[in-house]
C-alpha cells in the first residue's frame, strides 16, 4: 500500500501551492527592486549595458554554472555511494538537480525532498541518509570559504566583513562534520529544552554516521570539486563584469559573488533572496561601478546562476517525484 493516502494528498498540494507561491513573490519582488534601482539611474543607460550581452555570452554564463551544478552533482553521487546507498549515477543526478526547486525555502530546508526521493527508492530512513546532507553542505561552506578567503588575498582592495564572513563559513564547515561536535550539541540541546528526544536522539545517530566521511582523500577530493565548482561562477561574474565594460579584476569580482553568495545565504532568506543582490550592487559601488552597470550585472549574474539551477530543478521534480513513487510501490510489493 502506498504511503501516499487520499488524506495526505490535500495538505501535499497546499504545501506545492505555498512553495509555489512564495517562488512567484520573492522573485516579484527582487524584479521590483532591481527595476526601480534602474529606472532611478535612466532606462537608457541600464538598455545600453544589457545591449552588450549576446546570446553567444549569456550561454557560456548558463554553461559555467552547469559545470558547478555537474560537479557537486557528482560529488552528491560519490558521497551516497561512500555511505552505501544504492543509487545509480543517473538517479543521485535526478535527486541532487531536482532538490533545486526547493531552494527558495527558508534555510533551504525544503532541499531536504532529497531524502524523501530516497528514502522512497532505497528504503533508507532520514537518519540515515541525513549525513549526506550535512556533508554536502559543510564542503560547499568549506569551499566557498576558501575562495572567499584566496581572492580577498588577491584582492587590491579588502570587502568589509570578508574575513569574518570567510572564517565563519570555515567553522560551519568544521562542525557540521565533526561527529563528535554534533553529538556534544544534540545531547546540550536536549538537556536544555527537555523535550523532543526521539528528535536529538535521531541527530545523534546521524552525527555517528559522519565518521565515514572523514578520511582525508575523501574530504579533500570533496572540497576540491567544491572549489572548482564555486570557482566557474566565480568566473562567469567576472566575465559578465569584463563584457559591461566594468573590469574590476579577477579577484575581486570572485570575492564579491562568493561574499555576497554567502552574506545572503546568513540572511536566512529562502535562497539568500534579497540580501545577495543588495551586497552585491552595494560592494560594485565601494569598486566605483554605477548603478546602470551594477545592477543588470547582478540581475543576471543571478538568473544564470540561482534561478537558472530553480528553472532545472522545478523540471526535475515532478520526475523525481513520478519515478520515486513508482520504485517505493515496487519495493513494497517485493
Amino acid at each position: 500500500m502506498s504511503t501516499d493516502t487520499p488524506n495526505r494528498a490535500e495538505p501535499r498540494q497546499s504545501s506545492r501551492l505555498r512553495d509555489t507561491l512564495l517562488l512567484v513573490g520573492l522573485f516579484g519582488l527582487v524584479a521590483i527592486g532591481l527595476i526601480g534601482a534602474a529606472a532611478a539611474t535612466g532606462w537608457d543607460e541600464t538598455k545600453a549595458q544589457l545591449a552588450k550581452l549576446s546570446l553567444g555570452q549569456f550561454g557560456l554564463l548558463l554553461a559555467l554554472s552547469l559545470f558547478n551544478y555537474g560537479f557537486r552533482g557528482l560529488r552528491w553521487h560519490l558521497f551516497a555511494r561512500k555511505l552505501g546507498l544504492p543509487v545509480t549515477l543517473g538517479a543521485s543526478f535526478r535527486h541532487y538537480l531536482g532538490g533545486f526547486a526547493m531552494t527558495v525555502t527558508p534555510g533551504r530546508v525544503g532541499e531536504l525532498v532529497r531524502m524523501r526521493w530516497l528514502r522512497r527508492e532505497t528504503g533508507w530512513s532520514f537518519e540515515r541518509t541525513a549525513p549526506l546532507v550535512l556533508v554536502d553542505r559543510a564542503m560547499d561552506l568549506a569551499a566557498m570559504g576558501l575562495i572567499l578567503g584566496v581572492a580577498l588575498a588577491f584582492s587590491t582592495t579588502g570587502i568589509a566583513g570578508g574575513v569574518p564572513v570567510t572564517i565563519l563559513a570555515l567553522i560551519g564547515a568544521f562542525v557540521a562534520t565533526r561527529p563528535v561536535i554534533l553529538e556534544r550539541i544534540a545531547k546540550l540541546g536536549h538537556r536544555a529544552t527537555g523535550r523532543l528526544p526521539r528528535l536529538f536522539a535521531r541527530v545523534r545517530r546521524a552525527a555517528r554516521s559522519l565518521k565515514i566521511f572523514s578520511a582525508p582523500g575523501l574530504m579533500g577530493g570533496a572540497v576540491f570539486v567544491g572549489l572548482v565548482g564555486w570557482a566557474a561562477e566565480g568566473y562567469a561574474f567576472h566575465l559578465l563584469l569584463v563584457w559591461m565594460g566594468a573590469d574590476i579584476g579577477l579577484a575581486k569580482a570572485v570575492a564579491i559573488f562568493v561574499f555576497a553568495t554567502l552574506a545572503g545565504g546568513l540572511t536566512g532568506a529562502p535562497g539568500g533572496v534579497g540580501g545577495a543582490e543588495a551586497a552585491m550592487i552595494a560592494l560594485l559601488a565601494l569598486e566605483g561601478v554605477g548603478l546602470e552597470t551594477s545592477v543588470p550585472a547582478t540581475a543576471i549574474i543571478r538568473v544564470t546562476t540561482l534561478w537558472f539551477a530553480i528553472g532545472i530543478g522545478l523540471i526535475l521534480f515532478p520526475v523525481a517525484e513520478k519515478i520515486s513513487k513508482r520504485q517505493e510501490h515496487a519495493l513494497e510489493n517485493n
